[in-house]
């Protein structure tokens, strides 16, 4: 039987696999987990993989070279999400180790988190329920409402687009900075990203992670923005100069920021802009639904599944290099 390795944490297994998927893997395949509740180091990671066909991996687990070389056996790197960037997949290609990935499941759980923490950003409900938490009375202040507002979203990928079809559901004003052309509807216009920042009240961060978007949102790019907007970073760490942001706080400049990424361990928020008193901050939770995470949890499984049948699944991102998974013996009789 086909030996599974599944390197999510003890303590991320139900919330970042769950217990259907795990059911479903093991009707297909002997599965052994991580029993650590943390990432495995790579001799670790790599002594537990010993004699395993496959690997189904954390979005935090690495895929060096050195992982690859290692263990002859191991015949495919199964990501449970959609970010193979610490994946050295030329290097899983020049040993014959498939690598796939997950199509995201989080587009409508991230777009909600994005809209729940514009409306505590612009009225201020987790500062005043952390008031009367403290057994304090909040003095009252004016809020922001949405409806009305402008929002700019800079990317236009599958979060941005269902983000987008929200805001004008709730009559805000879109507007959209994105290298391809975007289709204008109704309220929604694509702009230039500095004409986007002058004009918005609330800025959302869903752009790409890139060499070229690194520090996209800089102390220029905050700056340009409109005094007491709100800035939303619901992407990735990399695209945000932390600096400048906790500058622009510090200053006043900006009303604020939610984030639920950063350049802390596992993408969270970094210490110095989550404990600021005008963020609001969520240790990289915007996906965490249960439809969400089954949707990726699941599709790991079902692209083993496609591997143990003989066919290559959706998500293989170097099927023409994957020589060790040929060797199974449902590709072996495949071509007989």
């Amino acid at each position: 039987m086909t030996t599974v390795f599944v390197s999510h944490p003890q303590d991320k297994l139900d919330h970042y696999f769950g217990q259907r998927a795990l059911a479903q893997l093991r009707s297909v395949a002997d599965v052994r987990c991580n029993p650590e509740a943390r990432e495995l180091a790579l001799p670790e990671l790599v002594a537990a993989l010993d004699g395993c066909d496959a690997l189904i991996a954390y979005r935090g687990t690495a895929g060096p070279e050195a992982l690859f070389a290692a263990l002859p056996q191991l015949a495919a790197f199964v990501r449970c999400a959609i970010d193979i960037r610490t994946v050295d997949v030329p290097a899983a290609s020049r040993h014959g180790v498939l690598v796939t990935q997950a199509s995201a499941g989080f587009i409508a759980s991230v777009s909600e988190w994005i809209v729940g923490a514009m409306v505590d950003l612009g009225r201020g409900t987790s500062r005043y329920a952390a008031a009367y938490h403290a057994g304090q009375v909040p003095a009252p202040a004016m809020g922001r409402q949405l409806r009305g507002s402008t929002l700019g979203v800079v990317g236009y990928g599958q979060i941005a687009r269902y983000l987008c079809e929200l805001a004008l559901a709730l009559g805000m004003q879109v507007r959209v900075a994105a290298p391809e052309a975007v289709p204008a509807q109704g309220a929604l216009r694509q702009a230039a990203l500095p004409a986007l920042l002058a004009e918005s009240d609330f800025v959302v961060c869903l752009a790409p992670a890139k060499p070229e978007t690194w520090h996209l949102f800089d102390a220029a790019a905050f700056a340009a923005m409109r005094p007491g907007a709100f800035f939303v970073n619901a992407a990735r760490g990399e695209l945000v100069d932390e600096a400048a942001l906790l500058a622009a706080l510090d200053a006043g400049h900006l009303g604020g920021a939610a984030l639920d990424v950063g350049m802390a361990p596992d993408q969270m928020p970094s210490p110095a802009l989550a404990r600021h008193p005008r963020v609001v901050a969520a240790p990289h939770i915007g996906g965490l639904t249960p439809p969400a995470i089954e949707h990726q949890a699941l599709e790991t499984v079902a692209q083993l599944g496609a591997l143990l049948r003989g066919e290559m699944p959706p998500g293989a991102v170097n099927a023409g290099d994957a020589t060790r998974v040929r060797r199974w013996p449902a590709f072996a009789a495949a071509t007989a």
